[in-house]
């Protein structure tokens, strides 16, 4: 991944976690990482655990991110959260929930981008 998609990325969490603290989500992680991959987000809305993905496009050229969200990579977050629950050790599951949480950063100077949130997909 080249430094200025790394960077866009990094921005778009950054955004987003702000965004969900504003909304009275408790964060508990950033870039929880296993060998099954990697979750952006995982934050708590009362008793219900969030698995978030964020995905951060600066044009619509290939797609918004919330358009590129597919059924393997669904697969993939419901794998990753089963392997975080199982390494916190939670003896009862809480109730889950996935969201998206899409950055469209504009190109203009001074534009304010738009934050699309996106529960349970």
């Amino acid at each position: 991944m080249s430094e200025s998609r790394q960077a866009l990325g990094k921005y778009g969490e950054e955004l987003a976690v702000k965004h969900i603290k504003q909304a009275g989500l408790t964060v508990r992680e950033c870039n929880y990482r296993c060998p099954l991959g990697e979750m952006d987000i995982i934050a708590q809305d009362g008793e219900t655990i969030v698995f978030i993905e964020v995905r951060t496009r600066s044009t619509g050229r290939q797609g918004w991110g919330e358009e590129s969200i597919t059924s393997k990579k669904r697969e993939r977050l419901y794998r990753i959260a089963t392997h975080y629950l199982n390494y916190r050790k939670y003896k009862e599951w809480p109730s889950l929930r996935f969201d998206i949480i899409a950055i469209r950063s504009q190109d203009r100077e001074g534009s304010q981008p738009d934050i699309i949130w996106i529960r349970s997909i």
